[in-house]
């Protein structure tokens, strides 16, 4: 697992800042894409267990496939959400001895389904940079794709302090 992860980081380049002031003034900005990510069964299994959310449209492939509205399981929306982190760091890297930390979320959309086993990447843009303190609070949208959807799955614009390590 580790050496998948180190592959998919290696494929994209971050955009990397060398002081906080270079950062908030980089806004508005694209980040650019990120590298793939398959959404297994497991994935989805996993998922189902660590946030209690057992529901069978995506825990139970052949239900799903049978009765399900979209031809087999698909990913929650809260487990593509929960990509963006991940895929936030691949596409951005704070100044030395700063650190990114969550904030929350401004916007959240799920256009489309994410199938089991599909693709996903996400899309970057740095919407506001802004100083806060010693730290700077930025909003990035994440748009992603899915490589068996034509809508994004899912649409957020993510909010982050950058403050010092």
């Amino acid at each position: 697992m580790r050496v998948l992860y180190v592959l998919i980081y290696t494929e994209t380049m971050a955009l990397t800042f060398d002081t906080l002031e270079e950062l908030v003034g980089a806004a508005p900005t694209e980040l650019g894409f990120t590298g793939w990510v398959t959404l297994s069964q497991e994935d989805v299994w996993a998922f189902a267990g660590a946030t209690r959310a057992p529901e069978w449209i995506h825990t139970d492939p052949e239900r799903a496939t049978c009765e399900g509205p979209f031809g087999g399981p698909v990913a929650h929306g809260f487990l593509t959400l929960s990509l963006a982190t991940y895929f936030t760091t691949q596409l951005l890297r704070s100044p030395p001895k700063m650190i990114g930390i969550n904030y929350g979320l401004e916007r959240v959309r799920f256009p489309a389904p994410v199938p089991v086993g599909s693709r996903v990447r996400a899309s970057g843009h740095l919407l506001e940079a802004s100083p806060s303190g010693s730290a700077a609070r930025l909003v990035v949208r994440l748009t992603y794709e899915c490589d068996e959807a034509d809508k994004p799955p899912c649409v957020a614009d993510v909010v982050s302090l950058i403050a010092p390590a």
